[in-house]
């Protein structure tokens, strides 16, 4: 650990981290939702099912948005995944052409 670090890893650069932390998140969590809608009734009043319809619903609507309309209902919540994973990735490459997104080590930046 270097002088002055003080093992704030994470919160040195949150400007990077806590965004693609959250985009992370709901992109595991609409991928959880697609899996688990196998098992469980879209009606179910069971309090995970409710939870994760709570997370997901507002992103699957933003993923209509941008998804055709031939699309199965169904297959949504993998779809809003992908388009998390792509929002993730122009993320990235955004915050890192603009110096935020973390190095690794003494490489050189691309």
């Amino acid at each position: 650990m270097e002088q002055g670090d003080l093992g704030l890893g994470f919160w040195s650069n949150a400007v990077f981290n806590v965004p693609n932390f959250i985009l992370g998140l709901l992109m595991w969590v609409c991928l959880g939702r697609f899996l688990l809608s196998f098992f469980v009734r879209p009606d179910s009043t069971n309090y995970i099912w409710r939870n994760f319809r709570w997370l997901t619903d507002p992103v699957i609507r933003a993923a209509w948005l941008i998804t055709p309309r031939f699309m199965v209902d169904q297959l949504m919540p993998l779809v809003a995944a992908f388009w998390l994973m792509v929002l993730r990735y122009v993320f990235y490459v955004v915050m890192r052409g603009l110096g935020f997104a973390p190095t690794l080590g003494n490489l050189p930046p691309a």
